[in-house]
């Protein structure tokens, strides 16, 4: 497995990978151990990454490789069908998964998500519009929506 490390505007991202595709995006406070160097096959996630918050790109164009459950999968794969700049909520992404009696099981598995940005679970909230739920804290949450917003002068979330 092969890591680095960039900064972003919310912390130190780390990535982690293989031949098969990148396996999860972690989001630090800190800085974490991790050699600077860039391995050959994380560079395009890095700079895809940075792209992103540069707001130049929408979509990502990467070999996935996360690590789950065959439900937890299904869950990603549903995540990466909302586009940029949009939401949905829990109870809509259960009806697009085929039952929504499993609204709890989906937002589980929505926040066990190990690719942070690339596979968007940050954009789903509420049943009511209100930003609930995200493993990376919900001023992050509030950020990337905020940056994904076509509506750039004002907070699209107040504080």
């Amino acid at each position: 497995m092969e890591e680095a490390l960039i900064e972003t505007p919310l912390g130190w991202a780390k990535i982690e990978g293989d031949p098969e595709g990148v396996r999860s995006i972690s989001i630090y406070d800190y800085k974490p151990a991790v050699s600077t160097e860039m391995p050959e096959i994380l560079e395009d996630a890095a700079y895809q990454l940075k792209e992103y918050f540069e707001g130049k790109r929408k979509t990502f164009e990467l070999e996935l490789n996360p690590q789950g459950t065959e439900f937890q999968l299904r869950v990603w794969n549903e995540l990466k069908n909302i586009p940029y700049g949009h939401q949905i909520s829990y109870l809509e992404l259960s009806k697009k998964l085929g039952d929504v009696k499993a609204i709890r099981a989906v937002a589980a598995a929505n926040g066990k998500n190990p690719l942070w940005i690339i596979i968007p679970c940050h954009r789903v909230v509420g049943s009511n519009g209100d930003l609930v739920g995200y493993a990376g804290g919900l001023h992050r949450k509030k950020w990337l929506l905020n940056h994904e917003s076509p509506a750039k002068q004002g907070s699209l979330f107040p504080n």
